[in-house]
């Protein structure tokens, strides 16, 4: 089995380690003997159909090189809206995940690919700190949440419910959104290392898509999991059961 990975602007969204994301996307699939070939999109690249990918992944960036990507992004995104209403895999974070929806710049632009009917408001409250997330699949996600700005998903689902931290907006207890098989996030970390759960339902979700039914083989989690607790405590003791 082979998986095709999209990395959308390597150079220019890649704050707080979220290549790490790519790391464990590709270290995971290494270790169950799944080839994985890496694309790399960068501005003023020629537009695709990405009909080839199964996974795209961008990260964050700096408000500058936000406007700078949505602006190129322009060019492909009914190649994107198509890859993911065929449920293909899609990982945003913070302003990738921005970009998605609808939001504003530090000068009050309007920019976004509006792929979603969510935005986000500026505003001047700052959302930093450690974040643990409850999921529908009863699993607890943990990472670190650092923006400017608060997102209002409109009806879409959340990718979970905020246990400590603030999320989308700090009042509703949501994280992140989720449609099919696109995730966008606040959570850096980065996240999938921390997550590895989600990183192997990712993974399994991307086959599903192009292979049908799969089943991946277990690897040992240990490490990851004392991590897991480790961070845990350190946010509050009684949240270490979550891990």
């Amino acid at each position: 089995m082979k998986l095709n990975i999209c990395h959308l602007y390597p150079d220019l969204m890649n704050m707080y380690g979220d290549s790490g994301n790519m790391l464990a996307l590709i270290r995971r699939c290494q270790w169950r003997n799944i080839s994985v070939e890496v694309k790399e999109r960068r501005l003023n690249d020629k537009a695709e159909d990405f009909k080839n990918q199964d996974i795209f992944f961008i990260g964050h960036g700096a408000s500058r090189q936000q406007s700078i990507v949505a602006q190129d992004m322009k060019s492909i995104k009914p190649y994107l809206k198509e890859a993911i209403e065929e449920g293909k895999v899609f990982l945003a974070i913070c302003g990738g995940y921005r970009i998605l929806g609808r939001y504003q710049d530090a000068n009050g632009a309007t920019l976004g690919l509006e792929l979603f009917n969510f935005y986000t408001e500026q505003t001047t409250d700052h959302f930093a700190g450690n974040i643990i997330v409850e999921t529908d699949e009863n699993y607890n996600l943990i990472g670190f949440e650092n923006h400017i700005g608060k997102t209002y998903l409109n009806g879409l689902k959340p990718l979970g419910r905020v246990i400590f931290g603030f999320g989308n907006n700090g009042e509703d207890k949501t994280e992140g959104m989720r449609y099919k098989n696109t995730i966008g996030t606040y959570l850096h970390g980065p996240l999938l290392p921390n997550n590895p759960r989600l990183c192997d339902k990712i993974i399994e979700a991307a086959l599903r898509n192009k292979y049908g039914t799969v089943e991946l083989e277990k690897l040992d989690d240990s490490l990851e999991l004392e991590t897991r607790r480790k961070i845990l405590e350190l946010i509050d003791p009684k949240f270490t059961s979550l891990a």
